[in-house]
């Protein structure tokens, strides 16, 4: 793993094989634990095999999304996942998921400024996001965060199950 620029606790690139394994265990152990009451099981399961597989990682990589453990250092403590549009100057945050016992601690905030220093860095203005409309403490840590909703989008994802999401947007960086 490869470490970018640091401030407060690393954000370490996901690059190996063994690293995707890994990315993908913690999205099954995140997503099962905290988003059933959202979407239910059955679309937390579909989701994970389809969004945050090893497979399905390996693809988003190959088509330049980029990885990222949280991590105190010694251990991974969630990930996330961005996409820079360059010719837009947005940082697009993908996914942002952190395990149970490490939230509320500070690490989101940290990473999130972690973000903010690697969008500057690209000469990238604004971060987008989407987040279901359901997650309150996600929107509302987000808004915290300097993020307003923009808009909604509900996307057939297959099988009978949607992502109904807002749009959310933190312009000047």
């Amino acid at each position: 793993m490869q470490s970018i620029t640091r401030v407060g606790m690393p954000l370490l690139a996901v690059t190996s094989a063994t690293d995707i394994q890994a990315a993908s265990a913690l999205a099954s152990e995140i997503w099962r634990e905290y988003y059933p009451g959202i979407i239910g099981l059955a679309q937390v399961e579909y989701m994970l095999q389809h969004l945050q597989s090893t497979d399905a990682i390996t693809q988003q990589l190959a088509a330049g999304y980029q990885y990222f453990f949280i991590s105190d250092g010694m251990q991974s403590l969630g990930y996330l996942s961005v996409l820079c549009n360059t010719r837009g100057k947005i940082l697009h945050l993908s996914k942002f998921y952190i395990l149970q016992q490490a939230r509320r601690q500070g690490l989101g905030m940290l990473a999130f400024a972690q973000l903010e220093v690697m969008a500057k860095q690209q000469l990238l203005t604004r971060i987008s996001l989407t987040v279901n409309k359901h997650n309150a403490p996600a929107i509302a840590a987000y808004q915290q965060l300097g993020f307003v909703i923009t808009g909604d989008i509900t996307q057939d994802i297959g099988q009978g199950f949607i992502m109904d999401d807002y749009e959310m947007l933190k312009k000047g960086l």
